[in-house]
């Protein structure tokens, strides 16, 4: 059996008496770049904050592994950013300060966080009076600094405009070769088939296909992907 970074076991969540995720069984190698793919309420963006522990599952399991004495180092990125009414920087050296690192190490981290995210020449900006584009840059500056070994993104790009989802798509291509997992939900089919190593397809919080992204495309094989696919799914 490959290594994997992330297992989930049967995991299940229901909010209000309504199940959300049911039964969810996934194993998930590191360095790769997972897309999940469903229709509007399939439980995308709820399974993501189950595997990063935003939220408990309401049974089931979440095993990692990390070879950083067995715990992985996670970072996540949502659709519409939360910055701070504080510069680009200040906004990059928080989130270090939260994760622990020590003052002198801060600033070389956060510098080369926003240069990597190309946002180096607006370090002294305050982060609110960015655009959107940039602001989404600015969180995934944050991420970069933390060195995490798994990315999770929920629709980074959805409210964005072409231009900016590239430079955003750039940054993610980057965080990728430096041997990050990524885990991303989108409804881009285009952009999944730019960015995804393999498919998880999720119908009313089931999976119901996990196989290589140049398989799923050429030919789903589950009939809710199939529709999905065909546009017969929102």
């Amino acid at each position: 059996m490959a290594e994997t970074l992330l297992n989930l076991e049967r995991l299940c969540y229901a909010h209000g008496g309504t199940g959300v995720i049911d039964g969810v069984t996934l194993a998930l190698r590191p360095g790769t770049r997972t897309v999940v793919l469903g229709a509007n309420g399939a439980g995308k963006s709820v399974l993501l904050r189950l595997m990063h522990g935003l939220i408990a599952p309401t049974s089931g399991r979440v095993d990692w592994t990390s070879p950083r004495n067995g715990k992985a180092v996670q970072a996540m990125v949502f659709q519409r950013p939360v910055v701070l009414r504080r510069s680009a920087l200040a906004n990059v050296l928080y989130a270090l300060k939260l994760a622990g690192i020590d003052g002198p190490e801060r600033e070389g981290r956060a510098l080369d966080a926003l240069r990597h995210a190309g946002l180096e020449a607006l370090a002294g900006r305050p982060a609110r009076v960015l655009s959107g584009g940039e602001q989404q840059r600015l969180a995934l500056a944050r991420a970069w600094s933390l060195r995490p070994d798994v990315l999770f993104l929920d629709e980074p790009t959805a409210s964005l405009d072409p231009n900016a989802a590239r430079e955003v798509e750039a940054v993610i291509q980057d965080f990728h070769q430096s041997g990050t997992k990524i885990l991303m939900t989108t409804h881009n089919l285009g952009q999944a088939r730019r960015i995804a190593d393999d498919i998880v397809f999720l119908h009313r919080g089931r999976v119901t296909e996990h196989t290589g992204a140049e398989a799923f495309f050429r030919k789903p094989q589950s009939a809710e992907a199939i529709a999905f696919m065909q546009g017969e799914l929102p």
